[in-house]
């Protein structure tokens, strides 16, 4: 039964993200991103947050406010009130990441139903990548092109033979759940992804860092920039608080106190004593000392240890 005087509350359009509406925005070679369908926007945030005292005000500088305040001091509620669909096209290996953030909904093509996707993403001769040497799971620095050429040609003949034979497979009347087993994990693949918007700024902060593959960094810059146009307000918050601000652990503060109060010596005495020196003062291999250091570097402030080297 409808209430007597019922105050409508209409469906919240983003213009520009309508605009956007069934269009691809290519990633990679072959890869894209197509935005379905979204609900809610930076007023479905506020809507969220003031529900308890009814709307409340709604001048612009004062829901930036708040929406600030929700991301400063984590009060992530109000953000899953935004959910957002996607078509995406990513190749299988970069999608394995990807499905890692369980906090999605998703509905994948299947190779055992359809013909895989006749698609591979190819890597260009001067984008092979070296291996990091202090990050087991990252490159640093890029092979030389004339290296570069071989290697993708080698791909090139690989995935096309991995195609003739995976097409000679079905054509003798195999089951596409058993031809499909030796395709590359280059070979695209697509999906429908729904997640609300608390979640996906989990998913960007971790995808678009520098330390995240550069493929899938590819995918997540594209989508930040459909968030940063469906929820402007929420977007410029968590740049400030959360994908472009530095945490300190209590070891980290406890080092950076020394350092702010200018005691050079203390600073490195209190590295020492959680473990990142040796007695000599000389570094450890230590991934939390090798962070302090790179939060340093985004200050632009020394680091004590290797000042004094």
């Amino acid at each position: 039964m409808v209430a007597a005087n019922p105050e409508r509350i209409n469906r919240i359009i983003v213009p520009e993200l309508e605009a956007m509406l069934g269009l691809a925005v290519a990633v990679l070679d072959h890869g894209f991103v197509r935005l379905i369908d979204y609900m809610g926007s930076d007023q479905a945030i506020v809507q969220a947050a003031r529900v308890s005292y009814g709307q409340g005000t709604k001048k612009i500088h004062q829901d930036r406010g708040l929406i600030r305040h929700l991301m400063r001091n984590m009060h992530t509620t109000p953000f899953e009130m935004c959910e957002i669909k996607l078509h995406l096209r990513v190749p299988m290996d970069h999608w394995r990441q990807w499905i890692r953030h369980r906090t999605a909904n998703v509905n994948e093509y299947s190779t055992r139903y359809s013909v895989a996707i006749s698609a591979c993403q190819r890597t260009r001769p001067e984008d092979w990548r070296l291996q990091a040497n202090g990050n087991r799971q990252g490159s640093d620095g890029l092979l030389p092109v004339s290296d570069g050429d071989s290697l993708t040609r080698e791909e090139d003949e690989l995935h096309r033979m991995a195609r003739r034979t995976y097409e000679n497979r079905l054509a003798k009347g195999v089951a596409r759940e058993q031809a499909r087993k030796d395709l590359p994990l280059s070979t695209y693949t697509e999906a429908y992804w729904k997640i609300d918007l608390h979640n996906l700024l989990h998913f960007l902060g971790l995808r678009l860092d520098d330390h995240a593959q550069k493929e899938i960094r590819e995918y997540a810059t594209a989508i930040a920039k459909i968030v940063a146009l469906w929820c402007p307000l929420a977007w410029e918050a968590f740049q400030d608080y959360r994908l472009e601000a530095v945490r300190f652990s209590k070891p980290e503060l406890r080092v950076l106190a020394e350092m702010l109060a200018s005691r050079v010596l203390s600073a490195i005495e209190a590295a020492r004593a959680v473990g990142w020196l040796d007695d000599k003062g000389t570094p450890k291999a230590s991934g939390e000392r090798r962070e302090f250091e790179e939060k340093l570097r985004k200050l632009g402030h020394p680091i004590p240890w290797k000042e004094r080297s």
